[in-house]
């Protein structure tokens, strides 16, 4: 058995899914501190051949704030533009016809929602999409250990849980060792995403953009079958 913990972001790269893929449960890192300019509330898509920023604005957004507690900015203009974007970005695209309306749903939040109620959405939606069953579990709603910091709060997750395997992005090498892990009885290993190229229009390849890119341009089943394996762990 095995465990991953990551922030919720809105519509994450592959990489996000490739740890959701490789574990049996998906801790959403609700009750940490938000990220200012990080991917939390935005992403990239391809618009005229070129990677574009979509943002969600949030109501007083600030990194003094837990991710839980900042509220999505209630103005229809908020998602307005970033549904028109991503519609011009992808309305030629093989699979827009299917993908987009789960896209839509997911800016149908209630008022006073949170960025990680928005951002978990999109996460599940997709994954129930692709057929993509796990154990997902909130940090805020099942662990009360906040006073622990950094690594030894990650590690007491993975003993709540009864599970000694964690899987980390693989920017957690700069943060965290095999050695202390090991040490309270935890075997940590890091997600190493493959390369990969799939047909964007006819155009150049743009990596590295969000999941909706690689919902828009392939099979659903190539995905997973494909894209989703497309990793090592080190």
């Amino acid at each position: 058995m095995s465990i991953a913990i990551m922030q919720p972001y809105l519509f994450p790269y592959i990489g996000y899914f490739q740890l959701i893929y490789a574990s049996d449960t998906f801790v959403f890192y609700d009750d940490v501190n938000f990220i200012n300019r990080g991917w939390i509330n935005r992403n990239r898509v391809l618009l005229n051949s070129k990677d574009q920023l979509i943002t969600i604005s949030c109501k007083d957004a600030s990194q003094n704030k837990l991710i839980k507690d900042i509220q999505v900015l209630d103005d229809p203009k908020n998602f307005q533009k970033t549904l028109l974007t991503i519609q011009a970005a992808y309305k030629r695209a093989p699979h827009f016809v299917n993908v987009f309306p789960i896209i839509e749903s997911i800016f149908e939040i209630e008022p006073g929602s949170s960025i990680a109620d928005m951002a978990i959405d999109s996460v599940l939606k997709i994954c129930k999409y692709l057929g993509l069953e796990r154990a997902f579990k909130i940090s805020s709603m099942e662990y009360n250990n906040r006073e622990l910091k950094k690594a030894d709060r990650l590690i007491d997750i993975c003993h709540i849980e009864g599970i000694n395997h964690y899987i980390n992005a693989s920017g957690g090498r700069e943060i965290y060792t095999k050695e202390y892990y090991g040490s309270k009885g935890i075997n940590l290993n890091f997600l190493i995403s493959e390369k990969y190229e799939y047909m964007q229009y006819k155009n150049e390849f743009v990596p590295c953009l969000s999941i909706i890119d690689i919902l828009m341009f392939n099979e659903k089943e190539e995905i997973v079958s494909k894209f989703l394996p497309a990793y090592h762990l080190e």
